[in-house]
C-alpha cells in the first residue's frame, strides 16, 4: 500500500479493494495520519461514555481504570482501520471482531449501554472494504445483536431500535464512502499502470523507427562507400560524388533520427520510392519500379512508404539480387526481386516473419521485416513472404 495523492478533493486515504496485503509500516504514512485526523472527530461521541464510567466506579482506582480502557477503546479503534487495510481481504473483518471483543472490557461499569460503541465497530466493518453481501451480513448482524441486548437491558419497545438504527445507517455511509475511495484509488493506479504501458509502447516505436531508418541509410552508406573506394583511383571524379551523395545520405539519416525522436517525422510512398531507386541502382540492382503513385489513397502513402523503405532495404543488404520490381495498387504492395531466394533448413539466412525464412546472408535479415509486420498489422493489414516469379524472394503487404 502506497501514499496516496488525491487530486480529486478526496480525503486521500490509502483504501484498495484488492486482496494483496500491505506492510505494517503503511499504519505510519501520510495516508494513514489523514484517517487519524478524521477518526479523531468521531470519538467526541465516546467521550459522552466517560461521565457513566466515573459516576459507576465505586472507587478512584475503577474510574481510573475505567477511564484507561475508554483510551485504549479509542486507540484500537483509530487503528484498526488503517490496519484493516494491511490485511489480505479474508481477514479484514478481524480488526471489528477485536473491537466489538474490546467493548465488553466496560460492561462493569456501563452493562449493556457498551452496545452504543459498537458504532464504531461498524465503521471499522464499513472502512475495511470486503465484498458487499459480507458488509452487509456483518451490519445487520451487529445491529440485531444492539437490538437484542436492548431487549435485555430495556425491555420490548420501539426505544430498543433507536441505537441499532444508528449503528448501522452510520456504518453504511461509511461503507459506501469508503468504497467510492476504493474505486478512486483503483482508477487511480489504473491511470499510472496506463502511463507506464504508454511510455513503453512510446520507446518501442521510436526504436523500431530508428532502426528501420538507418537499416535503409547505413545499408546505402556502406554500398557508396564501398563504391567511393573502388573508384578513387579508376574515376576520382565520380568516387568524388559518391562521398557527396554519402554525406548527403548521413546528413538526411540524422534529421530523420531527430525528427523522430521528436515524433514529428513524415514517410511518404513517393519520397520513398525515389529514394529506393538511388539505392538500388548504388548496389548495382535494377531498379523496376512504377512511375506514379496515383493508386495508393492519401490514407495509406505513409504506411506504403515504409513498406517500400524495409523491403528494398531488404533486397539491397541481403537478396544478392540484378533486379528489383515495386508495384504498387490500391490496397496491395508487392516487392519482388531475382535474388538467392528462401532458403529452408541449410542455416543460410536468417530472419523469419510467420515461420518464413529469409534467404540472404546475416542472420539479421528478418528483423526489419519483423517490424514492418508490426507496423502493417497494427494498421489492419497483412504481410505475407514468399517466391517471386523472378526466382527470388516476394514481399507482399495488403493495406
Amino acid at each position: 500500500m502506497t501514499e496516496t495523492r488525491d487530486e480529486f478533493g478526496g480525503p486521500g486515504w490509502d483504501i484498495r479493494s484488492g486482496s494483496s496485503p500491505a506492510p505494517l509500516t503503511s499504519l505510519l504514512t501520510r495516508a494513514a495520519g489523514r484517517w487519524y485526523v478524521g477518526g479523531v472527530f468521531s470519538l467526541l461521541w465516546l467521550v459522552t461514555v466517560v461521565p457513566d464510567v466515573i459516576t459507576s466506579s465505586p472507587t478512584p482506582l475503577a474510574a481510573t481504570v475505567g477511564i484507561a480502557l475508554c483510551l485504549v477503546f479509542a486507540a484500537a479503534f483509530l487503528a484498526s482501520v488503517p490496519f484493516a487495510w494491511t490485511l489480505p481481504r479474508s481477514r479484514r473483518l478481524l480488526p471489528a471482531l477485536a473491537l466489538l471483543a474490546l467493548s465488553f472490557t466496560l460492561s462493569p461499569w456501563i452493562g449493556w449501554g457498551v452496545r452504543g460503541l459498537w458504532t464504531y465497530v461498524g465503521v471499522v466493518i464499513g472502512m475495511a472494504v470486503v465484498s458487499l453481501r459480507t458488509t452487509w451480513v456483518a451490519l445487520l448482524a451487529l445491529g440485531a445483536l444492539a437490538v437484542l441486548a436492548g431487549v435485555l437491558t430495556e425491555g420490548w419497545d420501539e426505544n430498543v431500535f433507536w441505537i441499532p438504527a444508528i449503528i448501522v445507517s452510520i456504518s453504511a455511509m461509511m461503507a459506501a464512502f469508503a468504497r467510492n475511495i476504493a474505486a478512486m484509488n483503483e482508477l487511480r493506479a489504473t491511470r499510472d499502470r496506463m502511463a507506464v504501458l504508454a511510455v513503453e509502447r512510446e520507446r518501442t516505436r521510436v526504436a523500431r523507427d530508428i532502426h528501420d531508418i538507418l537499416g535503409h541509410s547505413l545499408t546505402v552508406i556502406t554500398v557508396k562507400a564501398e563504391l567511393a573506394g573502388r573508384l578513387v583511383d579508376a574515376d576520382p571524379t565520380r568516387a568524388r560524388a559518391e562521398i557527396a551523395d554519402v554525406e548527403q545520405l548521413a546528413r538526411g539519416a540524422l534529421a530523420d533520427v531527430r525528427s523522430t525522436v521528436g515524433g514529428y517525422r513524415g514517410v511518404t510512398i513517393a519520397g520513398e520510392l525515389a529514394a529506393a531507386r538511388a539505392a538500388l541502382e548504388a548496389a548495382g540492382v535494377s531498379p523496376d519500379l512504377p512511375g506514379t503513385t496515383d493508386a495508393v489513397p492519401p490514407e495509406r502513402r505513409e504506411l506504403a512508404g515504409w513498406v517500400v523503405r524495409e523491403g528494398v532495404t531488404n533486397v539491397v543488404r541481403h537478396a544478392q539480387a540484378s533486379v528489383c520490381r515495386v508495384r504498387v495498387g490500391t490496397d496491395e504492395i508487392t516487392i519482388d526481386d531475382d535474388g538467392v531466394g528462401i532458403v529452408r533448413g541449410d542455416g543460410v539466412g536468417g530472419g523469419a516473419v510467420d515461420g518464413t525464412v529469409f534467404g540472404g546472408s546475416g542472420a539479421g535479415s528478418g528483423h526489419g521485416l519483423a517490424g514492418l509486420r508490426e507496423r502493417v498489422e497494427a494498421a489492419g493489414g497483412r504481410l505475407s513472404v514468399g517466391r517471386s516469379d523472378l526466382g527470388g524472394l516476394r514481399l507482399r503487404v495488403r493495406l
